[in-house]
């Protein structure tokens, strides 16, 4: 990845945000550079954004994706994103709210559900109203998320998300009341001993032992860890 003038260039796309309140993010990228697409034939990313995390799983699946976002200048983002890329063909994107793509889609069933959600509940708002969509969950609540999910997700399917510590540990509290369990845990950590950045959790429709792992970004001297680097050399252009 490299930050231009005309935004994020990474090594097969260029990811375009001067029109979204919410830019890439190195969490983001973790998210799609980490999920697991095995035996996913349809993938549905919820609140795509710039459309970055469709088009970083596009890249190592020949799946079909469905990227679903409310906001009408993200949406406009996304669409130009993927048109420009190689993977205009794969990634189809939807202007409307996840509650109302799930209400219209009632007989699809996607293997693999990934999102990057709002997630600030009693957080005091911003003056810049696109960054409290981004940010906030007024118009996606984690219970609004996750009864979406479950109409959406596959009997054998995987949902994989990404949120801070404290409100994934709400969302995975809430998910286990509506027969989602979580199946493996990545802790997002800037360096060793810091704390947790972000949790990357995959919940599935089964009962088993959840699998726990950490991901630490930067060494002491704020160089990027081996682990990081494995990670990301499919994607940014500095490995």
């Amino acid at each position: 990845m490299s930050k231009s003038i005309n935004g994020f260039q990474f090594k097969q796309f260029l990811v375009r945000q001067d029109q979204t309140a919410m830019k890439v993010t190195t969490d983001a990228c973790i998210l799609g550079a980490y999920t697991a697409l095995e035996n996913a034939t349809k993938v549905l990313d919820i609140g795509t954004g710039t459309g970055l995390i469709a088009m970083m799983l596009a890249q190592r699946s020949k799946a079909n994706f469905s990227a679903v976002e409310l906001d009408n200048n993200a949406y406009q983002q996304a669409v130009e994103n993927v048109q420009n890329s190689i993977f205009k063909e794969q990634i189809r994107v939807f202007h409307q709210s996840i509650q109302d793509f799930a209400e219209n889609n009632k007989d699809l069933y996607f293997e693999l559900i990934v999102s990057n959600p709002p997630f600030f509940q009693n957080h005091l708002k911003s003056e810049q109203e696109k960054r409290n969509k981004a940010l906030h969950t007024d118009t996606l609540s984690f219970e609004d998320l996750l009864a979406s999910v479950i109409k959406l997700l596959s009997a054998d399917g995987r949902f994989v998300v990404l949120l801070p510590a404290y409100e994934s540990k709400v969302l995975e509290n809430l998910a286990l009341q509506e027969g989602l369990y979580p199946h493996k845990k990545l802790l997002i950590r800037h360096r060793n001993g810091s704390k947790i950045l972000r949790i990357i959790t995959t919940f599935g429709l089964t009962e088993k032992e959840t699998i726990q792992e950490e991901l630490i970004i930067r060494n002491l001297d704020e160089s990027y860890t081996a682990q990081f680097s494995t990670l990301l050399k499919e994607y940014y252009l500095i490995f």
